[in-house]
């Protein structure tokens, strides 16, 4: 059996995964979206079923903004493990520069309180637990130090988060950029230690060390990186930031990250993507990951109980009276903002005085895109009040850069609008008078656009203009998240009085997977969507 890469695809970056008798379980990072760090199942490491988020309360996730920085704060590499009948996962939030952990009994949660690591800086912590019952922390050097660069342990008391041991530096990679994203484990006698250099760009890759003991010294992989995807022109690039898994059949996996850049020069916009690799043992007990160090799109899946694929969620009908898993917001919601129960069958978003513009958290549910090649649509009904009153839908990347198709009121008049926000530059690219209640909204994209249209009263579709997928890649746009598919509102400056209504959310990818060929593995819709 074949599978295709990536097994996980649009925004879920580093990836970390553990098993549990026959089931596997999975996290991301989620940076500024809330809920944080969704978690998945699977039962045989291709086919993932998302099935909760870790961080479901604000009092876990505060993601105000206390610094003056970029987007892409929040929740940066979570690593889970499973130990004496608990689930841990412990995580970075660089928002308010703390590290942390929680547990449950079950996967899906509850999930408990945080319990912040006094005295442990960095980022991408990491949890051992050896067979002696010690507990290891490890992770990067600490924020604002003049620690040298690399990675460091100490010991944990997982009771109470309380550091046992000094930090000490016990591997400073093979001489890459940036050692981060660390690993430990004890496999026939040795203690291994994966971690990420390159940076998580072109130059990303996966190296090793092992040692005798868990601080060390450390000796790096002769063949060191085992796995990187840098210089060549295979589809999936910057390869990294990996855990290893032994399957129940004592076979070895291993996750990682990667992207998938289209055109030249190279440019990336739904985000860094979980992919999986088998992964073999030299004589010499060094690992070999993917096909002689390299990730593929096609892979052989060996002996995994490989089974069916979850059937692509076309239509959000908003029924139910919470969001399904795949739905988020940007930071922490206001409460008013949204509802499913103000108008049954209906999401009712109510505008606040931020926008999508600004370092807030604007009124706004969305989920990611995970096809290059889809189309999306909704019904809203919006009548605005007052001017500047205005609902729709966004392409969105973070506050810099994003694209809406949007009603709004001016001068007395309801409008359709196509806008562009491209770093400093702002532009209300066309616009049509449209002064019905209900209007049907689309964004079809490709490798290297998106097209904004709607539906006009007699039928017609309406084309309003295009954005290029480029001007929101992170090679322009920066941060390490990917494309969101939104709906939203805003008063721009004051709370709107006039609340919008979304009778459904459909997403359809695109049949003709020549051009999607690596999201292959969510399946597809045969029907063109209809507008």
């Amino acid at each position: 059996m074949i599978y295709t890469n990536p097994v996980i695809s649009g925004f879920h970056p580093d990836p970390s995964v553990c098993r549990v008798g026959k089931d596997y379980y999975l996290v991301t990072s989620s940076f500024e979206y809330f809920p944080g760090i969704p978690i998945f199942h699977s039962t045989d490491l291709v086919n993932w079923n998302q099935i909760g988020h870790v961080l479901t309360r604000e009092s876990q996730l505060p993601l105000t903004r206390i610094h003056k920085m970029g987007p892409s704060q929040g929740i940066f590499a979570p690593t889970i493990r499973y130990h004496n009948g608990l689930f841990y996962v412990i995580t970075t939030n660089i928002s308010t520069t703390k590290n942390f952990y929680v547990y449950a009994e079950h996967p899906d949660g509850p999930w408990s309180e945080p319990v912040f690591i006094e005295g442990w800086g960095g980022i991408d912590p990491s949890l051992f637990f050896n067979e002696d019952g010690r507990v290891y922390i490890t992770g990067t050097s600490a924020f604002g130090s003049r620690e040298p660069v690399g990675i460091y342990q100490a010991e944990l008391d997982i009771e109470s988060g309380q550091l046992l041991t000094e930090r000490r530096l016990i591997w400073k990679g093979t001489g890459g950029s940036s050692p981060e994203g660390p690993h430990l484990y004890k496999i026939n006698g040795w203690y291994y230690l994966l971690i990420a250099e390159g940076g998580t760009e072109y130059g990303h890759m996966v190296t090793i060390a092992r040692s005798r003991s868990p601080y060390g010294p450390f000796e790096g992989n002769p063949n060191n990186p085992i796995l990187s995807n840098r210089s060549t022109d295979k589809p999936i690039q910057a390869t990294g930031h990996a855990d290893l898994v032994q399957a129940l059949d004592g076979s070895w996996w291993s996750v990682f990250l990667g992207i998938r850049p289209v055109g030249y020069p190279k440019r990336h916009h739904i985000g860094r993507e979980t992919n999986l690799v088998s992964v073999h043992w030299t004589e010499g007990g060094w690992p070999i990951m993917g096909v002689d160090g390299h990730a593929e799109v096609e892979n052989d899946a060996k002996s995994l109980p490989f089974g069916p694929s979850q059937p692509w969620q076309e239509i959000e009908d908003f029924d139910t009276t919470s969001l399904p898993l795949e739905w988020n917001f940007y930071r922490n919601p206001a409460p008013i903002s949204w509802s499913l129960t103000e108008r049954s069958g209906w999401l009712t978003i109510r505008g606040q005085s931020c926008t999508l513009n600004d370092t807030d958290s604007p009124a706004f549910v969305g989920r990611r895109q995970q096809h290059l090649n889809c189309e999306i649509s909704t019904l809203m009904e919006f009548i605005p009040n007052d001017e500047g009153e205005e609902a729709g839908l966004t392409v969105f990347m973070n506050e810099h850069y994003h694209y809406e198709i949007a009603k709004t009121l001016k001068e007395g008049k309801s409008f359709i609008q196509f806008s562009r926000r491209i770093g400093s530059m702002w532009k209300v690219e066309a616009e049509l008078e449209y002064d019905l209640p209900r209007v049907i909204l689309g964004v079809k994209a490709d490798d290297f656009s998106f097209t904004f249209s709607f539906m006009s009263s007699n039928g017609e579709k309406i084309t309003l203009g295009k954005g290029e997928s480029s001007m929101l890649a992170t090679e322009v746009a920066g941060g390490f998240t990917g494309l969101f598919f939104g709906m939203y509102a805003t008063g721009n400056g004051k709370a709107s009085t006039a609340p919008a209504h979304f009778d459904y959310f459909s997403y359809r990818p695109d049949e003709d997977l020549k051009h999607d060929l690596l999201a292959a593995w969510t399946g597809g819709n045969t029907e063109n969507s209809v507008l």
